[in-house]
């Protein structure tokens, strides 16, 4: 009998992460996206808001360290919405410069993934895979600020998904994707800048430069290529188009 039950449960957690669920209302879909760009544009806001893109941004860092055979020694999260990610290697090669491009394209094309997620029904998995990508995170994290967002970021992805009802759990992915992709472009620009005005001598795309040989506004370039169109491609993707 307990393996039978055991069995029933495990076939019904499986349904429940891996079914489909109903594409909602174009409304909400068009509400999340304008209440997600109502976080990103104020700039009082962004300066909280930007916190889940610093996550996404050092963890794309992170991710791309490990996947090309580097020793991933850290991350760190900072209250300004910096951060730092640290790995060990070789100090150029391809490894290197796919993890130093990683920071500014991974939000976005996270974003660009949750929303072909989403318009395959498959919102509930969208939520796990983020809960599972953030405790993957928090095994890394070498300071306490940073501990105590990706705990709270996961926390919520998770209380959502285990706890509410569809209608909730579709708002809540769709505010996120599209804040991810809206979110997604913005530091970009920032960093054009800062740079513009002699600041952020170390950033990534500098350090790019320095690895490739090629300029750094190239690699500007590059940042803001694959953020609009990971925009617009999720966007049609979220709105069903």
């Amino acid at each position: 009998m307990a393996i039978t039950l055991s069995a029933t449960d495990a076939t019904s957690l499986w349904d429940r992460v891996f079914g489909t669920q109903p594409f909602p209302d174009t409304w909400l879909i068009v509400a999340t996206a304008l209440a997600a760009l109502a976080v990103v544009a104020p700039r009082s806001l962004w300066r909280l808001s930007r916190n889940a893109i610093t996550i996404a941004h050092e963890g794309g860092h992170g991710l791309v360290a490990l996947l090309t055979g580097r020793r991933l020694d850290g991350i760190r999260l900072h209250s300004d919405t910096s951060g730092l990610t640290v790995s060990a290697g070789k100090p150029a090669g391809l490894g290197m410069i796919l993890t130093a491009a990683a920071g500014y394209t991974a939000p976005p094309l996270l974003g660009l993934g949750g929303a072909w997620l989403l318009a395959a029904h498959h919102i509930t998995l969208l939520l796990w895979l983020a809960t599972a990508l953030l405790i993957a995170m928090l095994v890394m994290i070498r300071n306490a600020y940073g501990a105590l967002t990706v705990i709270l970021t996961g926390a919520a992805f998770l209380l959502i998904s285990w706890l509410t009802e569809p209608a909730v759990q579709s708002a809540f992915a769709y505010a996120a994707v599209w804040f991810l992709l809206l979110g997604g472009v913005r530091p970009a620009f920032e960093l054009q800048s800062k740079r513009r005005h002699g600041g952020a001598p170390d950033s990534d795309a500098d350090q790019l430069s320095r690895l490739t040989n090629v300029p750094a506004p190239m690699w500007l370039f590059l940042f803001h290529a694959v953020s609009l169109c990971s925009l617009i491609g999720g966007g049609r993707w979220l709105l069903g188009l």
